[in-house]
């Protein structure tokens, strides 16, 4: 009896066998005219959509009877919108210097809501945010660089410069820590901010760099206080907010001020002030009144970042239509297979099934990935041209933060058509998938933005479902040094952008792996 030796070749597998998973399933996509329709419609319709929303949106402003373009925001050193109101009494500073003072008390009134329509109704007190205290102004031109160190109402001493930096120092509100003094000190570029009990100890809140500051700068005393930030809960369950005119009086004395071309005569500046409608008299002005050493000082206003104008993201309203269109073509490039029964011819070709999958979701990402870039790469900048020339000015951001958006949204995107390839695969029933699909990401989306639900729930649904991932879209960062109504509903997310996004991601390769279990468990 003889013994058969099976052939075996000294020729090793190929490493290239996903190179031709890709290419086959890239083929069938490319071949498949409705498909790749789908896709040209689905970044059609960000780029439709969102030209359409900028189109249609107009702004203007009133200047006394007279209606008139809004006027462009106020950019800080740094390229951010910013608000600069605020009442200063100051003096010339050339070179290095400081100035000491003690902040005895804060008092203001705050407009509320009127419990009788037409009595106005004003009560006494402070706003969290109120602040008073010293400051060194390159100049009293809007938007120009400074440091400060300051009381405020609630949030005990800070020091903040250039309007987006904040560092707390003693906690507790005025009405606790008062009296309390404070020093602000020059050298060179660099400020010093500091605070003391008792004008004998002192600690160091922080410092801050004024890069390019010039030889000559204002110091002096100030005082602000921004509006009341008031939200109402709608009877569905949603909200609004509404901010109304405060005002802060502080008392300060013990005065020093040392440097060259200081100890001369105050100047008072009510930066930023506006007019009323005859566009004559001011506009709830600031105001001082001196006896002595003791400067009683009244402002309204705020020195920080804008929050809660236009932003860039909401050029891409068309994001969600798209979506659903992905979706659709996303679930189609695998149920088809399973509807027509070619699902077999393919995993003959490929016994190893886990890696049909990927092929499958990798084609279907990149694809989704690319006609999305450039779906937002044309409406974005386009968009934000046409509001400006509707006389919107959408808030400024940095080159990487519009670079952010621009391809997170097309990310999730692609994220969101792996997911729903990943479903088809799992229900092999398109409208099933599809539905799925789209209950997980476009659904929490719309409850959380749409003012439907109370803001704790729209929270929640922006934490723990796919939808989480529409944060890559946020431009506009949350200030802590900044009352704003940060929700859902005015473009604020409750996850950091990454981290929202990498929450979709997870439900992506969870759902992918499931379909793969289920691929590799079942006879197709």
């Amino acid at each position: 009896m003889s013994t058969v030796t099976p052939y075996r070749s000294d020729l090793r597998p190929g490493r290239d066998g996903f190179a031709q998973l890709l290419r086959a399933e890239w083929t069938k996509f490319r071949t498949v005219r409705g498909w790749v329709a789908g896709t040209v419609v689905a970044a059609l319709l960000i780029v439709g959509l969102g030209l359409l929303f900028a189109t249609g949106s107009h702004s203007s402003c009133m200047k006394g009877p007279v209606e008139v373009p809004c006027p462009a925001p106020i950019l800080g050193p740094g390229g951010e919108a910013v608000r600069d109101r605020f009442y200063f009494v100051h003096q010339p500073l050339d070179g290095d210097g400081s100035i000491t003072v003690r902040v005895n008390s804060m008092t203001g009134q705050i407009r509320k809501p009127d419990a009788t329509p037409g009595v106005r109704n004003v009560v006494t007190g402070v706003v969290p945010w109120a602040k008073a205290g010293v400051m060194i102004k390159e100049s009293t031109e809007q938007g120009a660089p400074y440091a400060a160190v300051m009381m405020t109402g609630s949030h005990g001493v800070r020091m903040q410069h250039n309007f987006t930096k904040d560092v707390a120092g003693r906690p507790g509100g005025v009405s606790a820590q008062s009296p309390r003094w404070l020093r602000l000190t020059r050298t060179g570029d660099t400020i010093t901010g500091e605070e003391s009990p008792d004008g004998r100890q002192w600690t160091r809140v922080g410092t801050a760099r004024l890069a390019g500051l010039p030889t000559q700068a204002r110091i002096g005393l100030f005082a602000a206080s921004p509006g009341d930030l008031t939200v109402t809960q709608n009877t569905i369950g949603g909200s609004t907010a509404a901010s109304r005119f405060t005002e802060a009086t502080a008392v300060l004395d013990e005065v020093d001020v040392r440097g060259t071309g200081t100890g001369g005569t105050w100047k008072i500046d009510d930066i930023g002030v506006t007019t009323g409608l005859d566009g004559v008299t001011p506009h709830h002005p600031g105001r001082l009144e001196r006896s002595g050493g003791t400067f009683t000082i009244t402002g309204v206003g705020d020195i920080a970042p804008i929050t809660e104008e236009s932003t860039v993201e909401r050029t891409l309203t068309g994001t969600m239509f798209g979506l659903i269109v992905v979706i659709v073509v996303a679930v189609l490039f695998v149920t088809a297979e399973y509807r027509r029964q070619l699902i077999r011819t393919t995993l003959l070709a490929s016994p190893r099934r886990g890696r049909v999958l990927a092929a499958k979701a990798l084609v279907i990402g990149v694809v989704t990935f690319v006609a999305g870039l450039a779906a937002t790469a044309v409406t974005l900048p386009i968009g934000r041209q046409v509001l400006r020339g509707n006389n919107i000015y959408t808030l400024p951001v940095s080159t990487l933060t519009e670079l952010r958006v621009v391809a997170g949204v097309a990310a999730l995107l692609a994220v969101a058509a792996v997911f729903a390839l990943a479903l088809g695969s799992l229900f092999r029933r398109s409208a099933m998938a599809v539905i799925v699909a789209i209950a997980a990401i476009l659904v929490p989306y719309v409850l959380a933005t749409a003012s439907i639900l109370p803001e704790s729930v729209s929270d929640w649904l922006l934490r723990v479902t796919p939808a989480a991932g529409f944060a890559i879209q946020q431009s506009i960062p949350e200030y802590p040094q900044v009352t704003a109504h940060y929700a859902p509903v005015a473009g604020y997310y409750p996850l950091a952008p990454w981290a929202g996004f990498a929450v979709t991601c997870g439900y992506a390769a969870l759902a992918l792996a499931l379909a793969v279990h289920r691929l590799r468990r079942s006879d197709v």
